[in-house]
């Protein structure tokens, strides 16, 4: 855990229709409604995903996942031109998939291995993170 005691993590600074944004990871109060919308998708986040083939799928939810991720209002991600909601949807992934496969996995990993005794002995196994 000592990994989360170096929060907040610095910003990843992005300027795009006349507004600076410092992104940073999604919050514990988004993390509800930002699951419920990166599941349908959340196969097609690769290392580089098709933000156009995504759009296409799934245009509703990647449009209300941008918003969430930058704290934005929808009308203002609506409003943007391609390219520069391609930027802003590319930042966003990397801020977040680096903060989920570099302090978010391994904790719960962790957390799970020290546990996994003590379920055990009660009975319960925990399921693989």
């Amino acid at each position: 855990m000592d990994d989360f005691r170096t929060f907040p993590p610095a910003p990843l600074v992005l300027s795009l229709a006349e507004t600076t944004l410092e992104l940073t990871p999604i919050r514990l109060g988004e993390l509800p409604r930002f699951l419920s919308l990166v599941r349908p998708l959340a196969d097609e986040l690769t290392g580089e995903p098709d933000w156009m083939s995504l759009l296409d799928r799934h245009g509703e939810a990647v449009l209300n996942l941008m918003a969430i991720t930058t704290r934005k209002e929808r009308a203002w991600i609506d409003a943007l031109s391609l390219d520069e909601a391609m930027q802003l949807a590319s930042a966003a992934f990397e801020v977040n998939a680096n903060f989920f496969v570099v302090h978010v996995v391994p904790t719960i990993q962790e957390i799970a291995h020290r546990l996994a005794p003590m379920l055990r002995s009660l009975g319960t196994t925990p399921s693989p993170a």
